[in-house]
């Protein structure tokens, strides 16, 4: 049995797969969800058929509205979607002991103060300390139990290697880092260059086509991790590169299927089909803040233009394809 007691905060598919997660080795893991009706049919279905139908929870989850759950618990999993982060770590400040730790599960950047979740975790709730979990992962994949390798960060090593031994299992294998920045950097960055993989694909611009933007995608990652200070080996790893593969490459991910959706000449209002996109909320914010520190990111700035409707998709490839000629690597 693990000593480290979990609850996960939001039932959403990713949150409901983390619960699985979490559930390996405890008799008891809560899982808190807002709406009461959702807490409801999560009890009595045991399984999230509206957001992972098919895959049913594992025993010891415990569906609940009850943040007071919280007052007990030593690792708090965030699973709510980056621009409800800091509402839902308010509502369960009160609750949240000192010395327990947030693991921040969203990959994003709050929009309208430019922030990453972990600073928003630390103003919110300075009691607790702050972790950030990412990397290739799909919520089915890991609710099956089908193998799947990502990151989580913590400030501090040993801190870190303890997090990875409390929430690892056979099937998901956690290896642990002391970036914490880099991490989030590669989790928001990917979801939005991911859309412009989707757009690719839907335009059908061929295999050579969405290799040279997952390629050159990862230059622009790189040169804005460089910028704000984290490590080439994180933004390599699996929280970055990997992460990039996966999202870049499956209409499983939400961002790549709502580019998907704008290439093939669907409006930005109906393309996500209802569907969150973290991508296109943080769109944004990541290139406000690489002008700030003077990195180049074209290739994002290219689907922030189309989601604001300033261009169309057309017109973004042709931009790109008549960027003045450069080394490689630069």
């Amino acid at each position: 049995m693990k000593s480290a007691r979990v609850m996960v905060l939001g039932a959403g598919a990713w949150g409901t797969a983390l619960a699985n997660v979490a559930a390996d080795g405890r008799t008891r893991v809560p899982l808190y969800g807002r709406d009461p009706a959702q807490v409801e049919a999560l009890a009595r279905d045991r399984e999230n058929r509206r957001r992972l139908p098919n895959a049913p929870l594992a025993p010891p989850v415990a569906p609940t509205g009850d943040l007071g759950e919280l007052r007990e618990i030593d690792i708090a999993l965030g699973t709510a979607p980056a621009q409800a982060m800091r509402d839902l770590v308010r509502h369960a400040r009160p609750y949240l002991r000192s010395g327990a730790v947030f693991v921040i599960c969203a990959k994003g950047i709050e929009r309208e103060t430019h922030k990453f979740l972990s600073e928003v975790v630390a103003e919110e709730a300075p009691q607790v300390e702050v972790a950030a979990l990412s990397g290739p992962g799909f919520a089915l994949d890991v609710c099956r139990g089908l193998p799947t390798a990502v990151t989580i960060a913590h400030a501090e090593p040993e801190r870190a290697r303890a997090l990875a031994q409390e929430l690892s299992t056979k099937s998901f294998r956690l290896y642990h880092s002391t970036d914490l920045r880099g991490v989030e950097i590669g989790g928001a960055a990917k979801n939005v260059l991911a859309i412009a993989s989707g757009m690719a694909a839907g335009r059908e611009l061929g295999a050579s086509a969405a290799a040279a933007l997952v390629a050159r995608g990862f230059a622009e990652l790189s040169r804005l991790g460089a910028a704000l200070g984290a490590r080439p080996e994180t933004l390599m790893g699996l929280s970055g590169l990997g992460d990039l593969v996966l999202t870049c490459s499956s209409s499983q991910s939400r961002n790549f299927a709502l580019g998907q959706a704008l290439g093939r000449g669907e409006p930005v209002a109906q393309a996500g089909r209802g569907k969150l996109a973290e991508g296109a909320f943080t769109a944004a914010a990541l290139v406000d803040i690489a002008r700030e520190h003077g990195v180049e990111m074209p290739i994002a700035e290219a689907v922030n233009a189309i989601l604001a409707g300033r261009i169309g998709v057309d017109d973004a490839i042709a931009a790109l394809m008549t960027r003045p000629l450069r080394a490689e690597g630069a």
